[in-house]
């Protein structure tokens, strides 16, 4: 069987947690940052985990991961 190639774009986006877990950055923090709270700005910089509905396909980019 051959070897599958990862999609180096998503390896660069997610992590694996030690359960298992996909992780991500959350978005709209890069521009426009003027008109958005200090609250909200500060929940932004905090990963999440994916979506129960992405992980097949997290899971098909990162082959290895």
């Amino acid at each position: 069987m051959p070897k599958i190639k990862t999609n180096r774009a998503a390896a660069k986006r997610f992590k694996r947690t030690g359960t298992g877990k996909f992780v991500r950055a959350r978005a709209f923090k890069s521009h426009i940052l003027t008109k958005k709270g200090r609250q909200r700005k500060r929940r932004l910089r905090q990963s999440t985990v994916v979506d129960a509905v992405n992980v097949s396909a997290v899971r098909r980019m990162l082959p290895y991961l």
